[in-house]
């Protein structure tokens, strides 16, 4: 099992735990030099926070409690393409790296909606791009989210 693979599967861990807790589908998973320093699940609904996705979530508490602000040397995984809000804090944290299981498209075929490259929109019209990884345990990932949003709503 590759590096990107173990750190995915435990933003997919939090993922269903996100669920157990009340919440959507979703977990990320801060690493640096091969270790994980910092997780977190989607809270939206648990923490009365629309904003409270895994990622945002995740950056805004690490860089609060760290005081570190400059990720270049990081590496963030997410079960599920990140959205243009969470990809906006991963520029404005300038983040090193991003890998995702289940893409944006994917989650809106699922939804009935259009979906986009929600991440690669916003990377290509900023300052700041970090470098992106698509797809590591992608199945894993529609698994969960399959489970989950037909017997539910987005946000």
């Amino acid at each position: 099992m590759s590096q990107d693979e173990l750190f995915m599967k435990e933003a997919i861990r939090l993922s269903q735990l996100a669920v157990q807790h009340g919440n959507e589908p979703f977990g990320a998973v801060l690493v640096k030099d091969g270790e994980i320093v910092f997780s977190n699940e989607n809270q939206i609904y648990s923490a009365t926070d629309p904003t409270f996705h895994a990622e945002s979530g995740l950056l805004r508490r690490f860089c609060a409690e760290t005081h570190i602000t400059d990720l270049q040397e990081y590496t963030l995984y997410s079960s599920c393409e990140p959205c243009f809000m969470c990809s906006g804090a991963m520029v404005w944290t300038k983040l090193g790296r991003l890998v995702y299981a289940a893409s944006d498209i994917d989650l809106c075929k699922l939804l009935g909606e259009q979906g986009s490259h929600a991440s690669r929109i916003v990377f290509e019209n900023s300052h700041y791009q970090p470098k992106v990884t698509e797809g590591i345990l992608r199945e894993e990932s529609l698994k969960i989210l399959s489970n989950y949003f037909p017997h539910n709503k987005k946000g």
